[in-house]
C-alpha cells in the first residue's frame, strides 16, 4: 500500500505545483491518476519514484518510510517507474535490458511474452541496442516490458504510458497492464488521460490545480470526466444532443 501525506512540492523561483496532496494507493489493484494538464500528476509520480524531492510530506510504502531515499534505493525497496520519456542505453540490449531489469536470465518464451505484450516482435528487437536507432515509441513499449519483467515489485509506475503506441499496439498494452494486475500483489498507478485505459481502472484519481479534487471507482468517476468534457467543448447557451 502506498500513502502519500501533506505532499506540497513547489518550482525552484516558481509556482506551487502540489498543494498538500493526501492520498492511498491500496495493493492488488490499479489506480490512474488523470486531471488536466498542468495539474500536477507527473510532478506527484515523479515525487514518489524519487526523481524529486517534495517540500513537505511522507511517502510510506507497505508501511516504510521512503521519503528520503533516492530513486536508486527505492528501486530495491520495490518502486518500479516507467518514464514518460525514456532513457536510451548505447552498448546494452534489448536483451540485456530486460533481463537486468528481471534480475536473471530469461528464456526465449519469456523474452516472447515481455516484448509480445507490448507489440514487439522478439526476433526483430532482441539483439538490437537501446539507442537512437530506436523511435520514441519502440522505446517506450521497451521500457514497460523492463518494468513488467520485474517480479519483486510492490509499485508500478506508469507515466503516461500510451505515449508513441500505435493503435494497433494499444490492445496489447492494456492486455498487459491487465495481466499484470492479475499475477502482482502490489501496487500499480498509472497517469493517463486515455479512456481505454481509465476503463480498467480499479480506482480512477483526479488531481488539478495540485490537489486531489475526485476519486472513486470507474463507475462513479467516469461519468463525471465525460460530462466535464462535454462541457469544456459545449457552446454556451447551447444543447448538444
Amino acid at each position: 500500500m502506498l500513502i502519500l501525506e501533506n505532499i506540497t512540492w513547489k518550482v525552484p523561483d516558481g509556482d506551487q505545483i502540489l498543494k498538500g496532496v493526501d492520498l492511498v494507493i491500496p495493493s492488488g489493484g490499479l489506480t490512474v491518476i488523470t486531471g488536466p494538464n498542468g495539474g500536477g500528476k507527473t510532478s506527484l509520480a515523479k515525487i514518489v519514484a524519487g526523481l524529486v524531492n517534495p517540500d513537505s510530506g511522507r511517502i510510506l510504502l507497505d508501511g516504510e518510510d521512503l521519503t528520503g531515499l533516492s530513486i536508486t534505493e527505492r528501486a530495491k525497496k520495490g518502486v518500479g517507474y516507467a518514464f514518460q520519456q525514456p532513457v536510451r542505453f548505447k552498448g546494452i540490449t534489448v536483451r540485456d535490458l530486460l533481463e537486468l531489469a528481471a534480475g536473471h536470465t530469461l528464456s526465449e518464451k519469456e523474452l516472447c511474452e515481455l516484448l509480445g505484450s507490448v507489440g514487439l516482435c522478439t526476433h526483430d528487437y532482441i539483439d538490437r541496442e537501446v539507442d537512437t536507432a530506436l523511435s520514441g515509441g519502440e522505446i517506450k513499449r521497451i521500457e514497460i516490458a523492463s518494468v513488467l519483467a520485474r517480479s519483486d515489485t510492490k509499485l508500478c509506475i506508469f507515466d503516461e504510458p500510451e505515449a508513441g503506441i500505435d493503435l494497433w499496439s494499444f490492445a496489447g498494452l492494456i492486455e498487459a497492464f491487465q495481466k499484470l494486475k492479475t499475477k502482482n500483489s502490489g501496487s500499480i498507478l498509472i497517469i493517463s488521460h486515455q479512456e481505454r485505459i481509465l476503463n480498467i481502472a480499479d480506482e480512477i484519481v483526479v488531481i488539478a490545480d495540485g490537489k486531489v479534487k475526485a476519486r472513486g471507482s470507474r463507475q462513479e468517476i467516469m461519468p463525471t470526466l465525460l460530462a466535464d468534457e462535454k462541457a469544456a467543448h459545449c457552446p454556451r447557451g447551447k444543447e448538444v444532443y
